[in-house]
């Protein structure tokens, strides 16, 4: 299983319902819910329907747990939050974390450089 489905099979068994009842009370449909849990589904492209999910499952707009979601689904479907994106500054620095994360040698400066922007985000 994803770290999606995980996350969301988690939040829905920490607001005390059974699939059934949470799909019910939310009106979504029970199998394709549960192939979502599963792991059996990728998360959804929409970002309005993970926001349905994130609503339902009681995350407030910009909580952690929201962010966490949209990080989590993004991560599983290979791709770079949205909210990541749009910043410009943090956008150019991805090639460093990309050689990093790689392996490969990055200067000092430009280590900083990334902390410095990770830390204002």
């Amino acid at each position: 299983m994803s770290a999606f489905s995980n996350l969301l099979r988690k939040l829905r068994a920490e607001r005390g319902l059974t699939l059934r009842e949470f799909c019910l009370q939310n009106h979504f449909d029970p199998g394709n819910y549960s192939r979502l849990e599963r792991g059996l589904y990728p998360p959804p492209q929409s970002h309005e329907q993970i926001e349905k999910y994130a609503r339902a499952l009681g995350l407030q707009e910009g909580s952690e747990g929201w962010l966490e979601l949209f990080d989590v689904a993004a991560a599983a479907r290979g791709e770079i939050p949205r909210d990541l994106l749009n910043d410009e500054e943090l956008v150019d620095k991805l090639p460093v974390l990309f050689r990093t994360l790689r392996g490969q040698p990055v200067s000092p400066e430009k280590l900083y450089e990334l902390a410095e922007l990770i830390r204002r985000s």
